[in-house]
């Protein structure tokens, strides 16, 4: 009898934490849609800001906005780092024109890191260092993440029905680039939902 209830006992245990683990993350993934209702590209939103929040609980607007920058800003240097091989590759067989053509979307996505990254440290300043210099922080972060997200569709634009490269190559660069200004834009967009809602806040009129 002793050990029926304990088997008993485990087994009700091991379906009350797994039904309190359901449960959280239900919680967790109704917040993320939640957020990510405003962004252009919901989906990709959610499925970038899920892992965060099921991990470490409901955070603050202005985290999730942080971490949908740094997951622009990863997959930025990513595509630099593909795009300086397929560069050096084209450099290697004096395929000149090829090269050039790449090499603009290599300086532009070089553009692109540099502003992110001010971008997300434009971001973490903002609240700290008083009310009075937020205004000058956000305009500053919506310049930079609106430039990187034109230099992303400028070589998206560029790339496509040229012949410059393979097709291949192409679909792979085009796609790079365009997970990056998915996430630029989403990033844009969870960073304007966390001004509007500090301004709320704190009673600082629109700009």
């Amino acid at each position: 009898m002793p050990q029926t209830f304990l088997s008993f006992l485990v087994i009700s245990l091991t379906i009350f934490q797994l039904s309190t683990i359901v449960e959280s993350r239900s919680r967790a993934r109704m917040y993320v849609e939640l957020q990510c209702r405003s962004a252009i590209y919901p989906q990709l939103c959610a499925q970038t800001l899920l892992p965060y929040v099921a991990k470490t609980g409901l955070l603050s607007p202005q985290l999730l906005a942080q971490i949908s920058l740094a997951s622009c800003l990863s997959k930025a240097r990513y595509t630099k780092i593909y795009l300086n091989m397929v560069a050096k590759k084209l450099n290697e067989t004096k395929n000149s024109a090829n090269y050039l053509a790449i090499d603009d979307c290599v300086h532009q996505i070089n553009d692109g890191v540099n502003q992110i990254t001010q971008s997300y440290k434009e971001l973490e300043q903002m609240g700290k260092d008083g009310d009075e210099k937020f205004m000058w922080h956000e305009s500053n972060v919506l310049s930079w993440i609106s430039a990187a997200l034109t230099d992303a569709t400028t070589c998206i634009e560029e790339m496509l029905g040229d012949g410059i490269i393979s097709r291949r190559e192409q679909a792979m660069i085009r796609a790079r680039f365009l997970n990056v200004k998915q996430l630029a834009s989403n990033s844009l967009a969870m960073f304007n939902r966390f001004t509007v809602r500090y301004r709320a806040s704190r009673g600082i009129k629109n700009p």
